[in-house]
């Protein structure tokens, strides 16, 4: 049942946030909302409030808010007294604010609840070494049990990850470390060697050999709002780096998941703790932002892509381009969630129902 409800709330939480920005920006525009659906049809159940449908349907893998007007290319006949009130209406501005408006609600979303999180107390882990290995460049350099780094390379380091990434960067690299040992400051040198392990995209990393001491560091408010948004900045530029690689081959298309995967993860987490779901759905509310901002016909990227040639040739894009754009988008798309589910129904097959990598 975690695995059931989780995917539930996560996506619907995800969806609900999503569409309700565009919902919000559209009414502050003045455009005529016709619906607003969480999931796809077939409909579960509808209610009519105002102006406006609101729908819950059985497919919970999307949703949308059907605006008056909103097809450029659409025969539909609205009233005159409508007119002014319809999506094609209104300038070429407010048409995008309303379109960004989703993958912004998303983005927004995912910072607030990391904010909330590191405000409530998720653990910061100091670099405070716990251990030194056995002949370890670490222990080659004399590093000890208690040392606290505090910088390296003359760049100021208190987060355990900021230390470990620093190193992961740097194998075969001389580094200076700045330590704190017994209330005094010492410098020493350390190469880190290549770890037989690798990063989460493959690539070999840099190891010195040492453990964290378990040491966390307590932030205060203003503290821990930095530290959520500067998490959001990491999460959003790993999404965007596995996105880059991808495209260039570097990762194979193997590696995507999709909503099968989701579910696993989803249920996991919600067995986790309330803390690891906020993470999990922080994270894929971040990957659903970019992604639907990618130029695709279809997705929120594509609209703007549309808007921007539009700002270029002066005239909307319609007629026989504007429909070739947007099978070729409803293709990629169909084929892109034939090839993620392919890799979730292979890996539980060759590897059981985990998420080990």
């Amino acid at each position: 049942m975690e695995y059931f409800f989780g995917f539930l709330i996560l996506l619907g939480v995800l969806i609900f946030v999503h569409e309700s920005g565009h919902f919000i920006v559209a009414k502050l525009a003045d455009v005529k909302v016709l619906k607003f659906s969480l999931g796809f049809p077939p409909a579960m159940m509808s209610r009519k409030r105002g102006e406006t449908e609101y729908i819950l349907s059985w497919i919970p893998l999307g949703g949308y808010v059907k605006l008056l007007g909103e097809d450029p290319d659409s025969k539909e006949e609205i009233p005159p007294e409508d007119l002014p009130r319809a999506f094609t209406s209104k300038s070429l501005s407010a048409r995008a604010a309303i379109i960004l408006a989703g993958p912004l609600a998303n983005y927004v979303l995912a910072a607030l609840l990391l904010c909330a999180g590191y405000v409530a107390g998720w653990p910061v882990l100091a670099s405070d070494i716990g251990k030194v290995l056995e002949d370890s460049p670490a222990a080659r350099a004399s590093l000890k049990t208690g040392d606290k780094v505090v910088a390296i390379d003359g760049e100021s380091v208190w987060r355990w990850d900021d230390m470990r990434s620093i190193i992961e960067k740097s194998p075969g690299k001389d580094l200076l470390m700045t330590l704190e040992r017994e209330g005094q400051r010492i410098d020493i040198h350390v190469t880190p060697t290549i770890s037989d392990q690798t990063d989460i995209f493959g690539d070999p990393v840099g190891r010195i050999g040492v453990a964290p001491s378990g040491q966390n560091v307590k932030l205060g408010f203003f503290a821990s709002i930095y530290e959520g948004l500067r998490f959001t900045s990491y999460l959003t530029k790993l999404v965007l780096t596995t996105l880059a690689k991808v495209v260039r081959g570097e990762i194979s298309a193997k590696a995507l998941s999709g909503p099968i995967t989701i579910v696993q993860a989803s249920g996991e987490s919600l067995k986790a703790g309330v803390f690891s779901f906020i993470f999990l759905l922080s994270y894929i509310s971040i990957n659903l932002a970019i992604i639907n901002l990618l130029p695709v016909p279809i997705l929120d990227g594509g609209h703007l892509l549309f808007f921007l040639i539009e700002a270029i040739i002066r005239k909307p894009v319609t007629g026989r381009i504007r429909e070739v754009a947007v099978h070729a988008g409803l293709l990629f798309i169909v084929l892109l969630m034939v090839l993620v589910f392919y890799n979730d129904i292979t890996r539980i097959i060759t590897r059981g129902w985990t998420l080990q990598p």
